[in-house]
């Protein structure tokens, strides 16, 4: 376990950058509370590094995957499964029901050789503005859902999971990791071969409850971020009855919320073996819902900050 140094924070002009994703020349594209999708660019240099407005989607975006075609996939909390053009700022939405459902908290989203696009819904019981709800009773209705090339129906592959949330294939694409906030677990849900559709454990017991999950390449590793610490009290509380905890949770949406000093992020190979384990306590940059490398530093996005943390990449093995 190595210390999450941070070198320093970049303001960006507005309130939770949830997740942060790299593109190939090294800048870092977020989402914030008031619907702007934002690059920031020249982050290796903290004089040149500057902040662009390429898009609104209207509502409130949460997980995002960079297409090849300079476009970008969106779960917007608020609108469901979003397309933008980054080239003009166009907003098409690829779907925002199932079975005619609302999409009211996607996640995370991944884009697969094949065309199809996966992603996951958090809680089909609580909005995002009342996920810690979720979290408290413990609802177990995450998802993890498929839109076929050309549909605007999405299936569903996976549900029943604690708070689904990040999302990242493997290097072959033969399987999909889901980050269950809930359980502080990975689950793996394989797409090919004989156990396709078939989901298993993929890293259980976590040190802490994973978000958004990343990985720049399909040979580099897959990062985890680790939105805050396990809470032994919240983990007992999961083993008591149902109305227990619908009465916790109704308490708790209506509870000052401030996150814990504790930050981290993990690497993992494939295996689901550890790679790296970065942490921090007494952190003054809280909530780490997203990690990605970029222009030679570690960052952190957060659901929580007004900025991202620029913090010092793994030391190489």
């Amino acid at each position: 376990m190595a210390d999450l140094v941070v070198r320093r924070y970049l303001a960006i002009g507005g309130r939770g950058p949830e997740d942060v994703v790299a593109d190939a020349r090294g800048r870092v594209l977020t989402g914030v509370e008031d619907g702007r999708i934002l690059r920031l660019d020249g982050l290796a240099d903290p004089d040149t590094a500057r902040v662009e407005r390429l898009a609104d989607t209207g509502g409130r975006p949460l997980g995002l995957e960079l297409l090849p075609d300079d476009a970008l996939l969106v779960c917007d909390a608020e609108r469901g499964l979003l397309r933008v053009d980054l080239t003009d700022g166009r907003v098409d939405v690829l779907a925002d029901s199932v079975a005619g459902e609302p999409l009211r908290f996607c996640s995370n989203v991944v884009a697969l050789p094949d065309g199809s696009v996966c992603f996951t819904v958090s809680s089909r019981r609580y909005p995002l503005h009342q996920w810690i709800g979720d979290l408290v009773e413990h609802t177990g209705t995450g998802r993890l859902l498929r839109l076929a090339p050309g549909s605007r129906t999405p299936e569903v592959l996976l549900e029943g999971l604690e708070f689904a949330n990040g999302l990242a294939p493997s290097a072959d694409a033969s399987f999909l990791v889901v980050a269950e906030t809930g359980a502080c677990r990975l689950t793996r849900y394989w797409l090919t071969g004989p156990r396709a559709g078939q989901a298993e454990p993929f890293a259980e017991d976590l040190p802490g409850m994973p978000d958004n999950l990343w990985r720049g390449t399909p040979d580099g590793p897959l990062w985890v971020a680790l939105a805050g610490p396990r809470v032994p009290p919240l983990e007992l509380l999961h083993r008591s009855a149902p109305a227990v905890r619908r009465t916790a949770a109704r308490l708790a949406v209506h509870a000052p919320f401030r996150p814990t000093g504790t930050i981290g992020a993990l690497a993992l190979d494939d295996t689901g073996a550890v790679l790296h384990h970065h942490t921090r306590r007494h952190s003054r940059f809280r909530m780490v819902t997203s990690v990605c490398e970029a222009s030679g530093h570690l960052v952190l996005g957060s659901l929580w900050e007004r900025g991202v943390a620029l913090c010092e990449p793994p030391a190489p093995k």
